[in-house]
């Protein structure tokens, strides 16, 4: 079973998106990057590791944002088929606007409620780790 990338900077959103993950019985493990750095070190580093299941992708990251993130993602043979779900605050359309394409797969605003939040995580869990079928 291959991880899911979780890239979030902030350590509150980080607990919270791990806790709806378990809480849905998500049995994935998770890598969590807290920078776009560590997120592009992850993916392009010494190559052993398997390309992720999902990306859960945070735009307002320090160092690299998520949108640079995505760019590298899709500009890769390794990664370019990798589902990554923008999870996001922001509001900003031309996020959202860069995020589609750039080639996201899913733009959520993170919803400040924790039961909102566990029903999205749900329903990205059972869609893109069950029902979808990614090339291989």
């Amino acid at each position: 079973m291959r991880p899911i990338l979780l890239v979030e900077d902030n350590p509150d959103d980080e607990k919270l998106t791990l806790r709806a993950l378990a809480k849905n019985n998500i049995q994935n493990e998770v890598i969590t990057a807290r920078d776009g750095v560590e997120a592009l070190a992850y993916l392009f580093g010494d190559g052993n590791q398997p390309a992720p299941a999902m990306v859960l992708l945070d735009i307002k990251l320090p160092k690299v944002n998520g949108i640079e993130v995505l760019r590298k993602i899709r500009q890769s043979d390794k990664t370019k088929f990798v589902p990554v779900v923008i999870l996001t605050s922001s509001k900003e359309d031309q996020d959202l606007i860069a995020g589609y394409e750039l080639g996201a797969n899913s733009y959520i605003r993170k919803p400040v409620d924790f039961v909102q939040f566990t029903e999205a995580v749900r329903q990205l869990g059972l869609y893109w780790l069950i029902l979808n079928e990614p090339p291989r």
